[in-house]
Formats: structure tokens, C-alpha cells, sequence
């Protein structure tokens, strides 16, 4: 009895510290990254949600406002009622979740705001510094990298 009361705690012990591994290793993600896609320059901050899941949202633009000073907004945003959004606050990445066994986070969704326009998102680590983010829709895929600076 006393040995399998020790296996017991054992495995107990080892599951316990899978675990802890894995939400260790899915909020790798979290951080601010550069990201630079057609000539424009921003930073992504990407956090835990209270649900569990991962959001990426612009907190930085190189160049946030209109040649008339007034802030560049969510314009070509399919819901209306985010149109008055700033652009230098939208939210690119929603509703990733990790999966430990492939090492990606998936199941949610990447907006372009600069077509208005979301797709599919998987998002991995090309190494310890370069996160790649992969959209997809109807079997075509195009991946952007952003680099890790906090």
C-alpha cells in the first residue's frame, strides 16, 4: 500500500509540474513586439485575457495621426461602431489559445486593419526573439514576422 501511495504522489508531483511548464511555455507570448509590414512601423503587445487566451494589440505607431494632426483610425473596420476606434490601439490578434503539443498558439483570429479584413491565425516562434504570425483563409496563408523587444 505504501508503494503505490508513493507512486501516487509522484505521478501527482510530475503532472503538477507539466503543468506549470506549459503555462510557462504559453506565456512566452507575452511581451511587446516591432512589427513592420509595408513601410509602417508599430509595436504589438501581446497579454493574457482572464479566460486564458492571448490578444496582440497595437500600443505604438511611428506615425499615429493624419497630415492634419487628428488621429489615424479603425476606418475599413467591418463593424461600424469600431470605425472611431484609433488606429494606434486596435487589436490584431484575438482569441489565441496554446497548444502544448504543436507548440502554436491557434484558434483565434488576425485583423488587418489596414484592409479591414480577419482571418485565422497560428502564431509560433522561428527562434527565441522572432514570432511568426501566419494568417490564413480558404487554403492561402501569408506569414509576417515581429521581433520580441520587451
Amino acid at each position: 500500500m505504501k508503494g503505490t501511495l508513493k507512486k501516487l504522489i509522484v505521478l501527482a508531483a510530475a503532472l503538477f509540474a507539466a503543468a506549470g511548464v506549459a503555462a510557462q511555455d504559453a506565456d512566452r507570448i507575452v511581451g511587446i513586439y516591432k512589427a513592420v509590414e509595408e513601410g509602417k512601423e508599430s509595436k504589438v503587445e501581446f497579454t493574457r485575457r482572464p479566460d486564458g487566451t492571448y490578444r496582440g494589440q497595437i500600443v505604438w505607431l511611428r506615425n499615429p495621426n493624419n497630415p492634419d494632426g487628428t488621429p489615424k483610425l479603425d476606418a475599413k473596420n467591418p463593424d461600424k461602431s469600431k470605425r472611431s476606434g484609433r488606429a494606434d490601439r486596435v487589436v490584431v490578434v484575438d482569441g489565441v489559445k496554446y497548444d502544448a503539443e504543436k507548440g502554436v498558439w491557434n484558434g483565434g483570429r488576425v485583423y488587418d486593419p489596414t484592409k479591414g479584413k480577419s482571418y485565422k491565425v497560428e502564431v509560433s516562434f522561428e527562434d527565441d526573439r522572432t514570432l511568426r504570425v501566419k494568417g490564413s483563409l480558404l487554403g492561402f496563408s501569408r506569414s509576417v514576422y515581429w521581433q520580441k523587444i520587451e
